[in-house]
C-alpha cells in the first residue's frame, strides 16, 4: 500500500482520486488506509478544503 503524500496538494489530488475510484465513503477510505480521518480533514482544512459527502470529495 502506497504512502499518501505529505504535501497537502499531493494529497487532496491522492484522496479525492481514492474516494473517486475506490471508496464509497471518506469513513471507509480512511479505515481501509490505515489513515485517520480527523487528522485527514484537518490537514486538508489548511488550503481551505473541506469533505463533501453528497459528492464524496473534498472541494
Amino acid at each position: 500500500m502506497p504512502t499518501p503524500p505529505k504535501d497537502p496538494v499531493m494529497l487532496l489530488s491522492y484522496v479525492n482520486t481514492q474516494l473517486r475510484d475506490c471508496y464509497p465513503t471518506l469513513e471507509e477510505m480512511c479505515a481501509a488506509l490505515g489513515m485517520g480521518q480527523e487528522e485527514l480533514e484537518k490537514k486538508l482544512a489548511e488550503i481551505d478544503y473541506c469533505y463533501d459527502r453528497g459528492q464524496n470529495r473534498f472541494r
